[in-house]
């Protein structure tokens, strides 16, 4: 079998799989230059089963925006035309399965692989100063569409491949090459092509195995290109069985191929494994616990050691890398850890961030819920922060939030949740609290702030600040969503600086209002 032959295999077959009709539909509105914001948002909002993937992953640690995304045409207005293309493509790629001709070829750890090398792809993109990365993630995804594409249309073959893989005769692209004529990046493009795939992600499909080959002379499909090549260095070290070999070749390559620096490749190995957890969770795949790259190369090392001594030395040696082991995983726990609260923490104010407020806000209604208990959410806002920034400068604006947040801290029982909601606004999760208490904390918090002089040295300053109060029982509401709680204390909050700011509102269910 030939290229040719494949290929016309392949576009005739019945086992060529179809994108879904959104998929279908976006490819082609974000290929017309007259495409609007409201066409690519009023398309994806057909489907209400994609468009809440969608604006789960937009609002959660995946993006990190500081403000709730609650509609597709919001989402589509804050991450942009490209983003939401590659999510719907993301999408609707992880939830293609195998066809009708039954063959070895796993495509449930195909799927897995694959979104770990989008996530890796990510990764490595985002080290790279000024690089686009809209697109990067869904190129991530479809690297080895062409795989994919060759074990449903040639089941039987493909089995070949992967006979000659798993004997270790070949790599997958010479066996490939043997029984096809052709290698899966051919594949993948050509199919892609017949989609109506936009070259921005056609040409990193095909060069992404040498990207060399590549001589465009677009920075961006050079550099996406590049990324994804060294994404699939860094996927072979978390599941190959010769990490080291993957390790030193990442190393090396990353800062010739994109000028990363040695900080920037050991923030990546760092953190690939933890990203690829998350992202599993976002787009609804089963990934299990993923080895800390650090816990994979250890684990090489111990097996090379063990290679050549005889039975009593290697136990002797299994019991000390055991004991080494669990002493490194113990380590690596505590570093975990560390980094884990670095994460969850506002740099500035070193009070919580937007994404862990975000995730203990879902706990929260999700506990209250069980135990039928109030719960009532704070939104605070510094008023007239910008103008206040404009004539003392940005330096007094930071030592003010500092202060600020430290104000509301001392204020409010150890177990409620402060976190900086973005910007000048914090917000204060408060737990077993119904409307009336929740009204007391704020006017406390509010008078407390308005009382407060502000000394940095030189000067003194005086600031006050808004509130937004949401309460509810969720337990006894149907449907109860954590967005629509946050866009009532938002709403309330608005009512408060409307009404004249340095107040409390609270929003109540028939929508009247509730000032101090």
């Amino acid at each position: 079998m030939n290229q040719e032959q494949t290929l016309a295999a392949v576009l005739h077959s019945d086992e060529l799989p179809t994108l879904p009709t959104v998929a279908s539909e976006i490819i082609t509105l974000t290929a017309r230059e007259d495409t609007t914001l409201s066409d690519i948002g009023n398309l994806v909002s057909k489907d209400t089963a994609l468009s809440a993937k969608i604006l789960k992953v937009s609002n959660s640690a995946f993006y990190s925006f500081p403000q709730q995304i609650s509609s597709i045409n919001q989402a589509v207005s804050i991450l942009g035309i490209n983003a939401v293309r590659s999510l719907v493509l993301s999408f609707s790629f992880l939830t293609m399965k195998a066809g009708k001709k039954k063959g070895h070829f796993n495509f449930e750890n195909f799927w897995k692989i694959s979104l770990a090398g989008a996530v890796a792809s990510k990764l490595i993109l985002e080290r790279v100063k000024g690089a686009d990365t809209e697109e990067i993630f869904v190129c991530g995804i479809l690297q080895n569409l062409g795989e994919l594409i060759l074990a449903r249309t040639f089941a039987e073959e493909y089995e070949e491949v992967l006979k000659k893989v798993n004997d270790a005769q070949y790599d997958t692209l010479n066996a490939e090459e043997e029984v096809f004529g052709t290698i899966h990046p051919t594949i993948g493009y050509e199919v892609a092509k017949n989609w109506g795939f936009p070259e921005v992600l056609l040409l990193p499909i095909l060069y992404h195995h040498d990207p060399a080959l590549y001589k465009g002379g677009d920075p961006k499909i050079d550099t996406t290109t590049k990324a994804l090549y060294l994404s699939d260095l860094l996927i072979s070290i978390l599941y190959s069985d010769k990490p080291e070999e993957f390790h030193k070749r990442f190393n090396k390559e990353a800062k010739s191929l994109l000028g990363l620096k040695s900080n920037d490749v050991e923030y990546i190995l760092n953190e690939v494994h933890t990203q690829v957890d998350q992202a599993g969770e976002y787009f609804g795949l089963r990934i299990k616990h993923t080895k800390s790259i650090q816990e994979i190369l250890q684990e090489a090392n111990i097996r090379l050691s063990l290679m050549n001594l005889d039975f009593d030395q290697m136990n002797q040696e299994l019991i000390k890398a055991k004991i080494k082991l669990e002493n490194i995983t113990e380590e690596l726990e505590k570093k975990n850890k560390i980094l884990a609260n670095l994460a969850n923490m506002d740099g500035l104010t070193e009070i919580y961030n937007h994404r862990y407020f975000q995730n203990t806000l879902e706990n929260e209604i999700d506990r209250s819920i069980r135990n039928t208990a109030q719960l009532s959410l704070l939104l605070i806002d510094i008023d007239h922060f910008k103008k206040f920034n404009d004539t003392y400068g940005h330096q007094v604006g930071d030592f003010i939030l500092k202060e600020f947040s430290q104000i509301l801290k001392k204020n409010i029982r150890r177990y409620d949740t402060l976190a900086r909601y973005g910007g000048e606004e914090f917000t204060v999760v408060l737990p077993d609290t119904n409307a009336e208490d929740a009204l007391v904390v704020a006017e406390k918090l509010r008078k407390t702030v308005d009382d407060t002089t502000f000394e940095d040295g030189r000067e003194e300053y005086h600031i006050t600040a808004s509130f937004g109060i949401s309460s509810a029982q969720p337990a006894t509401i149907d449907d109860f969503e954590k967005s629509d709680f946050i866009s009532q204390a938002d709403a309330a909050l608005y009512e408060a600086k409307e009404g004249g700011r340095n107040q409390v509102a609270i929003y109540a269910a028939k929508k009247k209002w509730y000032k101090f």
